[in-house]
């Protein structure tokens, strides 16, 4: 999504970029990330275009602004659309991705990606020479710039960033929605695509007496909550709208119904020990008496789930 092709001409000047975020804190819909870009020497247009950050100005003023920057042909932007499902499994699985590493995730993918298409944001290297006294170096000139709203800490998040791109110079600052026009432009991009993607969502869920009535999608908004009271499913949870790794989604929990795993008894006789403590894989062992024993265990059955047990269903190991 977003203007990424073709790549204009003044992509290959040193361009700015802004980087914003919409939807950090719903327990509804995606979170999305935004980016605006380009040339350095369109910064002082583009304060006149009077972005600002997309949480103080209405709707229909977001639209237009969007359909502005959209229009104009020395502007680019990209977006990143997170879905709720996605969110959710990163935050619950067994080594966790916490809100703000998907966050970091999201602008360094949208970084890479503009500098894929080909834009200019890195630093330029120009070779001197004064051939009377015979010299010849390198100097750095004005080249590229990444503006981004803080995630966390905003040193931390920067030397993050400079490592990651150290040709690229980087300004992280708290509020750069409102201090810095190009990640103003950012974070419209960023709310307008979020707003379309909730008028839009299809739900995929098929229950009778569903609805889109969930106001805001924040947790604190009483329709919201209604509707979650509503739209839950005792054996099935949330439709996919939902990010169930919330905690607003918690207290809903209690009335539904409880699901019981039967234990993996291939763990508890290859990979553990008496005491019940996993054993470092050094005393395991992946030789071919660890893998006898659990073709063993899964030819006969044992720590197996019902379902494959009375199906008589094995795994392969040979097709």
């Amino acid at each position: 999504m977003g203007s990424e092709t073709p790549l204009p001409k003044w992509a290959s000047t040193p361009c700015i970029m802004g980087i914003d975020e919409a939807g950090r804190g719903p327990v509804l819909g995606p979170m999305v990330y935004g980016c605006l870009y380009c040339a350095r020497s369109y910064q002082k247009t583009l304060a006149t275009l009077n972005f600002a950050d997309s949480k103080t100005l209405k709707e229909e003023k977001r639209e237009e602004l969007f359909e502005n920057l959209k229009a104009d042909e020395s502007i680019g932007w990209s977006v990143d659309v997170i879905d709720p499902r996605e969110l959710s499994a990163k935050m619950l699985k067994k080594n966790k991705v916490n809100l703000n590493e998907i966050s970091h995730d999201s602008a360094i993918g949208l970084i890479n990606r503009v500098l894929n298409m080909g834009v200019l944001l890195t630093e330029i290297l120009l070779e001197y020479s004064d051939q009377s006294k015979g010299i010849t170096r390198l100097m750095k000139e004005n080249g590229g710039l990444v503006y981004l709203d803080t995630v966390g800490d905003a040193d931390k998040y920067r030397i993050k960033l400079s490592e990651r791109f150290p040709s690229i110079k980087f300004v992280v600052a708290k509020k750069a929605d409102s201090l810095y026009p190009v990640v103003s432009g950012a974070s419209i991009v960023a709310k307008v695509t979020r707003d379309r993607a909730l008028r839009e969502w299809v739900l995929e869920e098929t229950s009778e007496n569903m609805h889109r009535s969930f106001g805001s999608g924040y947790p604190g908004d009483p329709e919201t909550k209604a509707w979650l009271a509503h739209h839950k499913h005792s054996i099935f949870g949330f439709p996919t709208l939902v990010r169930f790794s919330w905690g607003t989604c918690t207290s809903y929990y209690k009335d539904m119904a409880e699901v019981l795993w039967e234990s993996d008894k291939v763990d508890e006789d290859v990979g553990y020990g008496s005491s019940g403590k996993q054993l470092k894989l050094s005393n395991v062992g992946f030789g071919k008496a660890a893998k006898r024993k659990i073709e063993e265990i899964e030819s006969s059955g044992k720590g197996r789930c019902k379902f494959f047990h009375s199906r008589k269903l094995e795994q392969l190991t040979h097709f």
